[in-house]
């Protein structure tokens, strides 16, 4: 295998998959309250470029707090995506390079949010991101859980 690689994956989501993109644009400082994995968000966006869009995430992850400081690379709110590059933080302990990508396909009642993971491993031993995939899956599903205790 090579050092760089690309994971993707996608969750069905229960509640409409505007809320869902607005919240990671706009307002992703309420992920804590609605995802226990993470702790803290802080910084800003909404915008995109390296001034002005920052935002340092502190989160559990494989059993550690940790964080990552990310840029926030490109804003299409007609595809419903937001793509994140991390510039600091734990995963450049393993990574040279590591961007996620979340886009959000609505049809009617059907809401799916799809994660992409684009990256490049360090050492050709270090695994694939498989973990981080997982950790998004059970983010979104967390998510959705709250939404469907606030609308039953």
């Amino acid at each position: 295998m090579g050092l760089k690689g690309k994971l993707l994956g996608q969750v069905e989501i229960s509640f409409h998959g505007d809320l869902y993109h607005e919240i990671l644009k706009e307002r992703p400082h309420h992920l804590p309250s609605m995802c226990s994995a993470i702790h803290e968000v802080e910084g800003q966006w909404g915008t995109v470029g390296s001034s002005g869009s920052t935002v340092i995430f502190k989160f559990t992850h494989d059993g550690k707090t940790k964080t990552a400081e990310d840029v926030i690379e490109a804003i299409d709110d007609e595809k419903k995506m937001v793509k994140f590059r991390v510039v600091g933080g734990d995963v450049l302990e393993s990574y040279k390079n590591f961007t996620v990508t979340c886009e959000v396909d609505s049809n009617g009642d059907d809401n799916f949010v799809t994660w992409t993971l684009e990256y490049e491993k360090l050492k050709e031993e270090i695994p694939e991101p498989l973990s981080y995939l997982e950790f998004l899956f059970n983010m979104t599903k967390d998510m959705d859980d709250h939404h469907a205790k606030l609308n039953p």
